[in-house]
């Protein structure tokens, strides 16, 4: 029987030290070496403080800033750990809404959004979560909608926010991969910048 079990066991313990430490330490170590600050979560320094991660969005609320696309992410509820809260943004919690094109409430949720923007077409990525609930991203459409309030509401002309959009618009990866995008904590912090 120890015959048999002996290889058994140190098979185990060869391919635990392989995949468990020497693969995953050599893939971060490489990564550490290639691109040290994805591998370090991209993270956004302003001032010599981190403020955020270009890859993953934060919920701003306030009209002075432009807003990311609605987040399906929960968290605990502080009263009762057993339950779930919107937790808009929960990076440990990542996940879209499950809900499809038939869902009621997908629809009750999209036309409580659409009027909250004041009706009338809106750009889809304004009243849809993404797949991971985390995206950083708006489409330019969906900044220019918010171009008006968020001048209004920092008392800066409307032509001024919206060339800011426009030089903070990327485009298509490579030339041709996804569509344009505007980073909405970039796009925030340029804001900031810009009413000093």
């Amino acid at each position: 029987m120890i015959s048999t079990l002996r290889p058994a066991l140190v098979l185990l313990a060869l391919f635990t030290a392989l995949t468990g430490l020497a693969y995953p330490l050599a893939v971060t170590g490489l990564a550490q070496l290639a691109l040290p600050e994805a591998a370090n979560g991209s993270p956004v320094v302003v001032g010599g403080r981190v403020v955020g991660s270009s890859l993953i969005g934060q919920s701003f609320t306030s009209k002075r800033y432009f807003h990311g696309r609605p987040s399906a992410t929960t968290g605990a509820d502080p009263a009762d750990p057993a339950k779930s809260i919107e937790d808009p943004y929960n990076a440990a919690s990542s996940t879209g809404s499950n809900l499809g094109p038939s869902s009621a409430a997908l629809a009750e949720a999209v036309k409580a959004r659409v009027a909250a923007l004041g009706g009338g077409p809106v750009p889809a990525d304004l009243v849809t979560a993404s797949a991971s609930g985390l995206d950083p991203d708006i489409s330019p459409a969906a900044a220019a909608l918010q171009v008006s309030r968020v001048a209004s509401a920092r008392g800066l002309p409307e032509d001024e926010v919206r060339a800011l959009v426009n030089g903070s618009t990327m485009g298509r990866r490579f030339g041709l991969l996804g569509e344009p995008r505007v980073n909405v904590l970039a796009l925030n912090l340029a804001l900031d910048a810009l009413n000093r």
